[in-house]
């Protein structure tokens, strides 16, 4: 059998489809099991992996039988009760999350726990606040406000317009020769700044399948699209809500950066932040320094059940 090498670029939970180095797409199955250490996966191979192949079949399709190791990746909770992972991409440039003041309003909640999980594994982060032709002046406030917070814990932010094409280049200078990960709520719009930016693709639900399934299972797994002028763009499915796993408790507060910044000066070294005497992050806080959205968000994050039922100090 010839052997053959590639990235994912889709999964449909049982094929795969690989984009050999010559450009040519193969669909693949798993030969055997895949498994992280010490992680429960749903998908063992995620968008973004790089795999070594035989090809099957007359060469038609393949079977994989080597995932290469990953740079980084972005994983969740499978469902809020499962204790098993989901592994969204792997060797990602950058994550792009896309957000709204309304129709629908993005909670904050859920913008710092992605930013949380791609923190934790070294990926830079910008947020992309669109649909700003509908904003009402109330709207403008709160996105002004929300500007100010993600700038101070040292984040990109932009604020976007398919309608009225605001943003749209910038963005695009963003994701030039990168691989990015986009990420929001269902109904945020990131099909349509998609296909602001790569008119070609034409995404209608956000996923395009290869396997010709009419839609079977395109709606829980990433895709992978080629932008014309360097790069990719790893769509994903509209996300409700994102479960954290595949760090500890303590790791938490590092993983915000504005609250890394002041944590040194605390009393104590494991310092939670909570209501231990002498903490510089809460000082920092009475102070204006940390914004009390996120700091809310952050203690939300302390008490997520993944956490207490894995019993981290």
């Amino acid at each position: 059998m010839m052997n053959g090498y590639g990235l994912v670029i889709q999964s449909t939970g049982s094929w795969y489809i690989v984009e050999t180095k010559t450009g040519s797409l193969v669909k693949c199955k798993i030969k055997g099991k895949f498994k992280i250490a010490g992680i429960r996966t749903t998908n063992p191979v995620a968008a973004g992996d790089k795999v070594h192949f035989q090809y099957i079949e007359n060469d038609e399709t393949g079977l994989i039988y080597k995932i290469d190791e990953r740079e980084n990746y972005i994983i969740r909770k499978a469902t809020r009760l499962s204790k098993e992972a989901h592994i969204i991409a792997s060797n990602l440039d950058q994550c792009v999350i896309i957000a709204s003041i309304k129709q629908p309003a993005t909670p904050t909640g859920f913008i710092d726990r992605l930013l949380t999980t791609a923190e934790a594994y070294h990926i830079p982060s910008v947020i992309v606040f669109n649909k700003i032709d509908l904003y009402d002046e109330d709207d403008k406030k709160r996105l002004n406000e929300l500007t100010k917070i993600y700038e101070n814990a040292d984040y990109k932010v932009l604020h976007t317009s398919v309608v009225d094409n605001i943003g749209i280049n910038k963005l695009k200078d963003l994701l030039k020769d990168k691989i990015t990960l986009f990420s929001g709520n269902s109904g945020v719009g990131k099909s349509a700044i998609i296909n602001a930016i790569e008119p070609e693709l034409h995404l209608k639900t956000g996923e395009i399948s290869y396997c010709h399934e009419k839609g079977k299972h395109t709606t829980t797994f990433a895709s992978m699209h080629k932008l014309t002028f360097g790069g990719y763009i790893i769509d994903t499915p509209g996300i409700k809500e994102f479960g954290l796993t595949g760090f500890d408790r303590h790791e938490v507060a590092e993983r915000f950066p504005e609250i890394r910044k002041y944590q040194q000066n605390c009393k104590f070294n494991n310092c939670t932040h909570t209501n231990e005497p002498d903490c510089a992050v809460k000082r920092s806080l009475a102070e204006g320094k940390i914004s009390a959205e996120r700091y809310k968000n952050y203690l939300s994050i302390l008490s997520d059940d993944y956490f207490n039922e894995t019993n981290y100090n």
